[in-house]
């Protein structure tokens, strides 16, 4: 799947869709708003396996999906944050709060928390420049941070390398720090991607909202900004397991 790329394949095939109008005449005004329609994400989710190895979408902090027309995740057992085209339909949804039918999904790049390497950060982990994109996919939920960033993309074929670390600020335990590796490719054009952190490293907020921080290198230097963050409840019992998955743009 290839999520992270989604918004740049939109850009780049604006002109193909824009020149396929006449040819879509033929077809009625349903046909042409579900085809429009089902081109672009409805919503941001995990997707999660039950003990009973059931196979649903967590929404958002309260809110889960049941996908009717699949009986298993494309992902196996791994858990994995993912953007999703879908339908209510009217059927059982057992204990979950609504029934689907997804009409495609695509996994984002799901990570862990990096190990704090000391010294070694910078080597590492990179200090290369990102913006962070104010987007609906920006966002800190149901234990994960999601962001949408933009950097420069050349020609060299070697992945870029993000990670997310923790801040260095022992009077501040929600700060997290966004670190971005290009190994040298820095000379192409600016481009999005997507990637998602899971926050199981944080510090229970106890079923409180906190503030969460994140600091990043962007081309203007140090920034920073702040998320609503709890610590996330346990809406059914799930797989831990959390898979890496690549984008075109190449990433780990």
């Amino acid at each position: 799947m290839k999520s992270s790329s989604f918004f740049y394949k939109t850009l780049i095939t604006a002109t193909a869709i824009i020149s396929s109008i006449g040819l879509q005449s033929c077809l009625d005004d349903d046909d042409n708003n579900n085809y429009y329609y089902n081109r672009y994400p409805k919503a941001l989710v995990t997707v999660k396996s039950s003990i009973d190895e059931t196979f649903f979408l967590q929404l958002d902090d309260s809110t889960t999906l049941l996908p009717v027309n699949l009986s298993a995740s494309p992902y196996g057992d791994k858990e994995v944050r993912a953007l999703v085209n879908y339908e209510e339909v009217d059927k059982p949804s057992g204990i979950y709060n609504k029934a689907i039918q997804i009409n495609w999904i695509d996994s984002i790049l799901t990570k862990s928390i990096a190990p704090d390497l000391g010294d070694d950060n910078d080597k590492v982990y990179g200090t290369d420049p990102v913006e962070i994109v104010k987007d609906w996919v920006t966002i800190a939920e149901d234990g994960y941070l999601t962001l949408r960033f933009r950097t420069l993309w050349g020609g060299n074929r070697k992945p870029h390398f993000v990670n997310l670390l923790l801040g260095q600020d022992p009077e501040n335990p929600y700060e997290v720090e966004f670190r971005h590796h290009a190994y040298g490719d820095i000379y192409g054009e600016k481009a999005d991607a997507l990637v998602a952190f899971k926050l199981d490293g944080l510090p229970d907020t106890k079923g409180k909202t906190v503030k969460l921080k994140l600091k990043w290198q962007s081309f203007n230097g140090e920034k920073s900004v702040e998320f609503d963050y709890c610590t996330r409840r346990s809406v059914n019992p799930q797989s831990s397991a959390i898979t890496t998955v690549r984008s075109n743009f190449k990433m780990k």
